[in-house]
């Protein structure tokens, strides 16, 4: 699918990944809605990109929420053809700490943001993008997921983030298989380490010790490398139902 005239909505869009994204999307020709749940944050980087981005505050895990922003995406350009889930949270606790178990309120927040966040985007998007006459490839639009590597090498204390990006990994083949007779693609990313703002928060011995960590090239990923390979997924009509991990080759260590 080209990206020159298309329309792609974008969750967590106003930071890291989601940010990225935005920009290569609206700097290849696209137009892009950014959803946040922070409304200022969205708005203030919606605004910077020019009259080619709209705003739109959502809960991601909210049908209203998400319906709305959809909507803004129609009244604002017209159409949806990609919808990109950023949005997450992360989080780390163990299953028995010094307190006891650890909280089931804790666990379901994250399975509620990240995971059924994406599918509740996804099946939503997917409605409006079924709407679509078929490009010259034949496609009504692209679904792009964001996993994580903790999906299959989880760390101590990762049992609710594991879990949440495990359930897209395996949310990706039968949803890109549902998706088909839709001529709706979908395909996720499984980032390693990325340098987004959650990591920005950590001291620089701790960024130093994590950039060690990994294989080659030995640093943080950039979220510019998202965004380029999610401009590959986007563009590559044959990329379907695959999750491609984006890590320079590193496994995580239990802890």
């Amino acid at each position: 699918m080209k990206i020159e005239g298309k329309v792609a909505l974008i969750t967590g869009g106003a930071s890291g990944l989601g940010a990225a994204t935005a920009r290569m999307f609206v700097s290849a020709g696209g137009r892009v809605v950014i959803v946040d749940v922070n409304e200022e944050l969205a708005a203030q980087f919606g605004a910077s990109l020019g009259d080619r981005a709209a705003a739109a505050a959502a809960d991601v895990a909210v049908p209203e929420d998400v319906a709305r922003a959809i909507e803004t995406a129609r009244t604002r350009f017209g159409r949806i053809d990609v919808a990109v889930n950023c949005a997450g949270i992360g989080g780390a606790r163990r299953v028995l700490g010094k307190e006891g178990p650890a909280s089931l309120d804790w666990f379901s927040k994250i399975i509620r943001v990240n995971l059924v966040g994406t599918f509740n985007v996804a099946r939503l998007a997917a409605a409006a993008m079924a709407a679509n006459d078929p490009d010259e490839n034949g496609e009504r639009g692209v679904i792009l997921n964001t996993a994580s590597i903790a999906a299959f090498d989880g760390q101590i204390g990762q049992t609710a983030y594991a879990a949440s990006k495990g359930g897209i990994v395996g949310l990706t083949l039968p949803l890109a298989r549902d998706l088909a007779r839709h001529a709706i693609r979908v395909v996720t990313i499984a980032p390693g380490i990325f340098d987004t703002p959650l990591l920005g928060k950590l001291p620089a011995e701790a960024r130093a010790s994590l950039s060690a960590s990994v294989p080659h090239p030995a640093r943080l990923g950039q979220p510019g490398e998202y965004a380029e390979l999610a401009r590959h997924i986007i563009e590559n009509s044959y990329l379907n139902g695959e999750v491609i991990r984006l890590d320079a080759a590193l496994r995580m260590a239990p802890k």
